[in-house]
């Protein structure tokens, strides 16, 4: 079950309609890094996993990108102002003046639809938490290139707000991985001697390489 709050995580806003960078940010609402590819994977993943810790926090992960994806559409609706004008787009995506009468599509800065082919499902633990990691690295990239690209005060306030959370998501992600890394795949396979091996296949060598030294495991310890 689900419920809508009626408030946002963080307030928007914008000092001034910005239809071109509008365009931009519709990569973060239906890209293949953005919000909605967030809430669709992690709640996807969840169906399955038996341990309801874990499947709490995915759910739990999932429902708040929701609410993201609604403070960027917010913006998004903040930005486009409250005249179609399609002269504004300079580059990218122009749907949203053309066919959605400015409301913000389920598309991504160049106007092609989201896909569910953006979503990743493996039914295996160790390999969806660390493919959601990634997603997490991969959203705070895209958000940090965002950031650079706007002077806007209270733009840049929403994206560092959501930079943020996109953070605590990933330690969440890690601390999980820690609690799972010796199941699944990851006890299957990984136990030889041939796992433990780094093959020194550049020649010749720097100084520092790892040369043919045992491969560990790094550490998420906080």
């Amino acid at each position: 079950m689900f419920k809508h709050e009626k408030q946002l995580f963080h307030p928007v806003g914008v000092e001034k309609p910005n239809p071109h960078y509008a365009a931009l940010m519709q990569e973060q609402l239906g890209g293949a890094n953005g919000e909605l590819k967030a809430a669709m994977q992690y709640m996807s993943q969840s169906f399955r996993i038996k341990d309801q810790k874990i499947k709490d926090l995915f759910l739990d992960i999932a429902a708040e990108e929701l609410g993201h994806m609604e403070m960027v559409a917010q913006t998004i609706n903040l930005l486009n102002g409250h005249y179609v004008d399609a002269k504004e787009v300079k580059a990218g995506e122009i749907e949203s003046h053309v066919l959605l009468g400015l409301n913000p599509g389920l598309i991504n800065a160049s106007g092609y639809s989201w896909t569910g082919d953006y979503v990743s499902v493996t039914g295996d633990l160790c390999a969806d938490i660390l493919s959601n990691i990634a997603s997490e690295q991969r959203a705070k990239v895209v958000y940090e290139y965002l950031y650079r690209q706007i002077d806007d005060k209270k733009v840049r306030e929403t994206i560092d707000f959501l930079l943020n959370r996109e953070e605590a998501h990933n330690a969440m992600f890690r601390q999980a991985f820690n609690e799972v890394q010796d199941t699944g795949s990851n006890k299957d396979f990984g136990v030889t001697k041939a796992s433990k091996i780094y093959f020194d296949m550049s020649s010749p060598s720097p100084s520092n390489g790892f040369g043919n030294a045992n491969v560990t495991a790094p550490s998420f310890n906080n």
